[in-house]
């Protein structure tokens, strides 16, 4: 099985501060947590037969993992390429699954206190309707590329939103936010956690291809896609405008449609 991770780091167990996701301050430490969840979600697959993991790094710098802690079946893509995959880079077709780890609620949202889509320079996405978070933009293009995403670990509310788009998705909540703090497990609980979940989710899906039946972990794609971006600074809608196909809706949006999904993504590529 040909497994692909991408890791962040806002849904990291205890992290509540921007200080702490960049170099200075706490970031060694949660880094290292970060690294930990990683490698913990990587042991449990291969645990339960994986035979090739390629974790994406995929937090700001993408630079955060340390790549001797990894086990070493697996493959690590550091920095970033400058693609539409973004967060997903190296996933495609022949992968039999994916997984997130690390992963926080959408901009907009109270469910962690570092609450945010892709940047901060945006205060709301949506997309046909819905609150759009990161795992919602990566989980859609791990099915274009026809890949489930069989587990998910980050803050409880992105846990709750993943479910609700896969029920079927295995989900471990690392971290609560209140307000603008946050209740975490002890990390090392966090660890132990993501390792079972992992191996879980992994033996479930060998269950299924076992059985001859596709994964159940695979969200459905819309006909037609509306993304509607709400900007903090009326310039930035302003200059969003004038991206191909894109239409400026009052001060601060702007709405793109497309039927392609892959269209989608360049928006964002470029907008966000």
């Amino acid at each position: 099985m040909k497994l692909f991770i991408s890791a962040d780091i806002e849904g990291t167990a205890g992290i509540v501060d921007w200080k702490e996701t960049q170099p200075g301050d706490q970031y060694g430490y949660f880094a290292g947590q970060m690294t930990k969840e990683v490698a913990a979600a990587c042991k449990g697959a291969l645990a339960e037969g994986a035979t090739e993991i390629l974790v994406r790094d995929a937090h700001d710098s993408a630079r955060n993992l340390d790549p001797s802690a990894m086990p070493r079946q697996v493959r690590l893509l550091r920095s970033w390429t400058g693609g539409p995959a973004c967060m997903m880079d190296g996933l495609d077709g022949t992968f039999q699954a994916a997984a997130m780890t690390g992963y926080h609620t959408c901009a907009g949202s109270d469910g962690n206190p570092l609450a945010h889509t892709m940047n901060l320079g945006v205060e709301k996405v949506t997309l046909n309707g819905m609150d759009c978070s990161e795992f919602t933009l990566n989980a859609m293009y791990a099915a274009y590329v026809k890949v489930p995403v069989i587990f998910l670990s980050g803050d409880g509310m992105i846990c709750e939103t993943a479910r609700e788009l896969c029920p079927a998705i295995t989900t471990v909540a690392a971290s609560q936010g209140v307000g603008g703090g946050s209740i975490g497990l002890h990390p090392e609980e966090a660890v132990e956690r993501i390792q079972q979940g992992m191996a879980q989710a992994v033996k479930r899906l060998w269950g299924l291809l076992e059985a001859g039946e596709g994964s159940d972990c695979m969200i459905p794609l819309p006909e037609h896609f509306i993304l509607k971006v709400h900007y903090r600074e009326h310039k930035k809608a302003n200059t969003a405008s004038f991206y191909p196909g894109a239409v400026k809706d009052g001060a601060k949006t702007v709405i793109y449609e497309a039927d392609d999904y892959m269209d989608v993504l360049r928006f964002v590529m470029f907008c966000i």
